[in-house]
C-alpha cells in the first residue's frame, strides 16, 4: 500500500472476504451512493426500482443534476434468480453511449454505469471482459486476486488496455483459441482479426463482396465461435453496393458457414446474435422480434419465442437465454414485420432483458429499462460474482484503483 497517498489503491493487498474500510468511508472514497426505489442519482444517470430494497450505484456522470436519466426496473424473481446463480448482467447502449452492470450483491442490487462512445460488442474473457466502441475495444481485468474483497466489491474491472480500430463500425467481438480478438466490421463488410499489423486485419467476407472497402454494403453484423474457430456469421442482405442492404431488410438476411461459405439459413429479417448453446445455433430475428435456432438439416429457422421489441443481443445461462430487446426508434427499425406483430399484440415496444426458457419458450424474467435509454446493442453475464464494480475512464475510481503487477526489482 502506498501509504504516502492514501488516495491510491493497491489492490493486491487486501484480506480475503474482508472489508478493509467501513461503509461510510467506502461511500466516500469510492463516490458511491446508495438510494432509495425510483430516487435520483447525482454520480449516475441510473435510477431503479428493486421492490423497494436499498441498490448501491456508481457512475461516471458527475453533474450535480442528471438532465435525462434512465431507469432500470427489475419484474418478477429476477433479483432472486441473480443471487441464487451468483451472476451479474451487463449491456451495452450505443444509443447513450453507456455500459451498464448490474450486480445481485445478496438481493440488494449493484449498478455501475459508465459513459463509453458507441458502446457496442460485449464478451467474457479470462479474467475480465472485452468492450467494443465507437473507435478501440476495451479489455476490462478483474483487479482482485480468487477470494479477495475490496470496500464490499468482490470483482473490480479496470480498464487496462485498448486496440484502436478507428471508426470502422465495430459490432460482435470474441476471441478465438490462439487469442486473437476477432470482430465483426461491418464498416467494412468483414470478419478480422485485431492484430500489431493494422487497424484490423480481414479474415473473412462473404462471397458476394468483390473487395474490403469502406462501405457498409450488405450489414455484416454477427458472429460465433466453434471450438475457438469462427464458425458463423449473420448478414442482413446479400448486397454489394453501399446501403444495398436497407432495401432488403424485411427478408433479405441470411446466416452464413465461414468455413464453407454455405448459406445455412436465409429469408430472415435482419438476423442478429448468432451463438452455439448445447448443440444448436441460436439466432436472434431482430426484424420479427423472434428468438429461436436455425435447423441445419432443413437450413430453417425454428422460432422459440417473440418478444416485443427489435431484439439483438443474446447470451446464455444453463436452460435461459437472455436476449436484448429495444425499440424501434428511427427509419432504420422501421417498415419491418415487427411493426404489424406489435399492432396485433396491441403493445409497444420495449427496451430491456428477457429472460427465457429455452425449453418452453417462457419468459421468466425481465428487465425494463425507460427513460433515455432506448437501445440496446449486445448482453453478457460475469459470473461467479454478487458484487462487481465496472470502473470507467470518467469517475474517481480509474484514478484511486491501483493493482501492482509482479514486482521484478531485484
Amino acid at each position: 500500500m502506498k501509504k504516502e497517498n492514501n488516495s491510491d489503491k493497491n489492490l493486491s493487498e487486501e484480506i480475503p472476504g474482508v472489508e478493509t474500510v467501513s461503509a461510510e468511508d467506502a461511500l466516500k472514497e469510492a463516490a458511491i451512493k446508495e438510494v432509495e426505489q425510483e430516487s435520483a442519482v447525482q454520480k449516475s444517470g441510473a435510477q431503479l426500482a428493486n421492490n423497494g430494497a436499498r441498490v448501491r450505484i456508481s457512475g461516471d456522470d458527475t453533474s450535480e443534476k442528471v438532465v435525462n436519466p434512465f431507469q432500470l426496473h427489475i419484474k418478477g424473481e429476477l433479483t432472486h434468480w441473480l443471487v441464487q446463480r451468483g451472476v451479474a448482467l451487463l449491456f451495452s447502449t450505443y444509443q447513450a453511449g453507456k455500459v451498464i452492470m448490474i450486480g445481485p450483491n445478496k438481493g440488494k442490487l449493484t449498478v455501475s454505469e459508465r459513459n463509453f462512445g458507441r458502446a457496442m460488442g460485449l464478451v467474457p474473457v479470462e479474467d475480465g471482459l472485452l468492450l467494443g466502441t465507437e473507435y478501440a475495444v476495451w479489455r476490462f481485468r478483474n483487479g482482485l486476486k480468487p477470494g479477495y474483497q475490496y470496500e464490499g466489491w468482490d470483482k473490480i474491472f479496470l480498464p487496462q488496455d485498448s486496440h484502436v480500430t478507428g471508426s470502422v463500425d465495430t459490432h460482435d467481438i470474441d476471441v478465438d483459441k490462439d487469442g486473437n480478438v476477432v470482430a465483426a466490421i461491418t464498416g467494412y463488410n468483414c470478419l478480422a482479426i485485431l492484430d500489431k499489423t493494422g487497424n484490423f486485419s480481414p479474415i473473412w467476407k462473404p462471397p458476394f463482396i468483390s473487395k474490403i472497402i469502406g462501405e457498409d454494403r450488405c450489414h455484416l453484423n454477427g458472429f460465433c465461435m466453434e471450438e475457438g474457430e469462427v464458425a458463423y456469421a449473420s448478414v442482413v442482405a446479400k448486397s454489394n453496393t453501399a446501403g444495398g442492404w436497407r432495401d432488403h431488410r424485411v427478408d433479405g438476411g441470411m446466416i452464413y458457414d465461414v468455413r464453407t461459405n454455405e448459406i445455412v439459413c436465409s429469408g430472415l429479417s435482419m438476423p442478429h446474435s448468432p451463438r452455439l448453446h448445447r448443440g444448436k445455433l441460436w439466432l436472434l430475428e431482430a426484424g420479427t422480434g423472434y428468438f429461436g435456432y436455425v435447423d441445419l438439416e432443413a437450413k430453417e429457422f425454428i422460432r422459440v419465442a417473440w418478444c416485443p421489441g427489435f431484439v439483438r443481443g443474446l447470451r446464455f445461462i444453463g436452460g435461459f437465454a437472455l436476449v436484448g430487446l429495444s425499440k424501434p426508434r428511427h427509419k432504420t427499425f422501421q417498415g419491418l414485420p415487427l411493426d404489424q406483430k406489435l399492432e396485433e399484440q396491441q403493445c409497444e415496444a420495449e427496451c430491456g432483458i428477457y429472460i427465457i426458457n429455452i425449453s418452453t419458450g417462457k419468459i421468466e424474467h425481465k428487465l425494463n429499462i425507460t427513460g433515455s435509454v432506448e437501445e440496446l446493442y449486445d448482453v453478457m453475464v460475469v459470473e461467479d460474482t454478487q458484487c462487481p464494480l465496472l470502473v470507467g475512464l470518467e469517475g474517481k475510481e480509474v484514478r484511486r484503483f491501483i493493482k501492482i503487477g509482479e514486482d521484478h526489482c531485484q
